[in-house]
């Protein structure tokens, strides 16, 4: 991603493949140097200061930037870098200024430096997903503010499910509370996605502890369990440990007992973790008891169930109706179309169900963007034969960016007479959530805006 804070003014057509060409190399650090009156290819000082970006011309200190075998020597102008960063100020120009020409700094990446540099010398950001969290470290470590917001700009538009743990981990190392928040909001409606993504094994024992404790963590337990094994396998290879049972359970320490094992379903239990051989035969016993007996033996493990998140209903519709012969499916595809002005995670859709007495239904629900199939699920469901709406869920939430229209769907098969909406409305306030609808082409049934079907929206935000 690349994005200028300012407007780059072009120069004089007659000059303009000169300029582009120098401005070129030196972005490619061949360090060739202008051709004489290079300066009156450039307009502005901006420009004319691009130029000096990694290059040999007037270079007054040399930076030798990464770890030792993959070090990289790049050059600088103490003035440049002065008017760009306090740090470099107090560096050349301070009561405690050293007068070095060459400066070495062994714990930044040398493609996080030159995206520092580039932004100081350039007033462009320039960002990729691989180097976006070196660039931040860098451009914290040299307090220079303007990149450092555009790197959690950049990381907050990337947040998902697959990310979200390392994100987490990085955003408290750094301090950036904001991004923190909104890794949590995405740890916690996308708990087993992000529970089962390779970057969850990434983390630090701080940050899985916290995780794991996380009482608004919207996953089964016994998938909570499985994460935590597959992290300790992972740590004990950092630590240079065999994997056994043992040390598995050594490195997890007493972070195994924030583990909610008893709120486990039984059989998930009984076929997962009782026979993981993490547990001490003392502990699988009690926690078998604790299931069976009615005195319940103390366990060290926590007992109470996470709350989870309450998912929120948006319901479009002000009235529904019934009418003999009037609503049919077979086979045909009720669509709508809906956007919302917060990032939230869709879990299902609420669906009606029969009008003349209870009835099982199939449907096949979709989300789609831009005609990109984002989430789908066949189930079955069952209607007592009210007008109650009932909930059909994805596998697995997805989430929603704000203002893009996104198309729900949802093909059913069952009772042909059943309920569906009236008096519909294009814009819903659902708590702090404002949806909006409009029709959708790909509906063949009769479903829009005013009436029709999918007349809920299941959501966590």
């Amino acid at each position: 991603m690349a994005a200028d804070i300012f407007p780059r003014k072009k120069p004089a057509s007659a000059s303009t493949t000169t300029a582009q060409q120098y401005h070129q190399q030196n972005l490619s650090n061949n360090n060739l140097i202008p051709a004489p009156n290079w300066q009156g290819l450039y307009p502005t000082i901006r420009e004319r200061n691009a130029v000096m970006f990694n290059n040999d011309l007037m270079a007054d200190v040399h930076f030798v930037v990464g770890p030792p075998g993959g070090t990289q020597r790049l050059p600088g102008h103490k003035y440049v870098l002065a008017v760009g960063s306090s740090v470099f100020h107090a560096m050349f120009y301070g009561e405690l200024a050293e007068d070095k020409d060459e400066i070495r700094i062994p714990d930044v990446e040398p493609a996080a430096f030159l995206a520092m540099l580039k932004y100081i010398y350039c007033d462009e950001i320039d960002l990729a997903a691989d180097t976006v969290l070196a660039t931040l470290y860098a451009a914290k470590k040299y307090i220079v503010p303007h990149l450092a917001r555009a790197c959690v700009n950049f990381l907050e538009t990337s947040l998902s499910a697959k990310n979200a743990c390392v994100l987490l981990s990085q955003s408290c190392l750094f301090e950036e509370p904001d991004l923190t928040q909104r890794c949590w909001e995405v740890i916690d409606a996308q708990a087993e996605l992000a529970l089962k993504s390779e970057g969850f094994c990434d983390i630090d024992f701080q940050t899985l502890e916290s995780i794991l404790r996380r009482e608004t963590l919207n996953a089964k337990e016994i998938v909570v369990f499985e994460a935590a094994l597959n992290w300790a396998e992972v740590e004990c290879q950092r630590q240079d440990l065999a994997l056994s049972i043992e040390n598995k359970r050594k490195v997890l320490g007493k972070a195994l007992y924030l583990i909610r094992i008893p709120t486990m379903a039984l059989d998930d239990f009984a076929n997962g973790a009782a026979q993981s051989g993490v547990l001490t035969l003392n502990e699988t016993n009690d926690i078998f008891l604790w299931y069976t007996a009615a005195k319940k033996p103390e366990l060290q493990f926590v007992s109470k169930a996470r709350k989870g998140l309450v998912p929120q209903r948006c319901h479009r519709f002000q009235s529904c109706a019934y009418r003999s012969n009037q609503w049919r499916y077979r086979g045909r595809c009720d669509s709508i179309q809906f956007a919302v002005d917060k990032r939230v995670f869709i879990a299902g859709f609420g669906l009606y169900g029969s009008s003349c007495g209870s009835a099982e239904y199939s449907a096949k629900i979709e989300l789609k963007r831009q005609g990109v199939v984002l989430g789908q699920n066949l189930s079955k469901y069952f209607s007592d034969g009210s007008s109650n709406t009932f909930p059909v869920w994805f596998e697995y939430p997805v989430q929603i960016e704000p203002d893009t229209f996104y198309t729900a769907s949802v093909i059913l098969d069952g009772n042909e007479l059943s309920y569906f909406g009236q008096e519909g409305m294009t814009e819903v306030q659902c708590g702090k959530v404002t949806v909006q609808f409009q029709c959708s082409s790909d509906s063949t049934n009769g479903t829009g805006v005013q009436g029709g079907q999918i007349p809920e929206l299941i959501f966590y935000a």
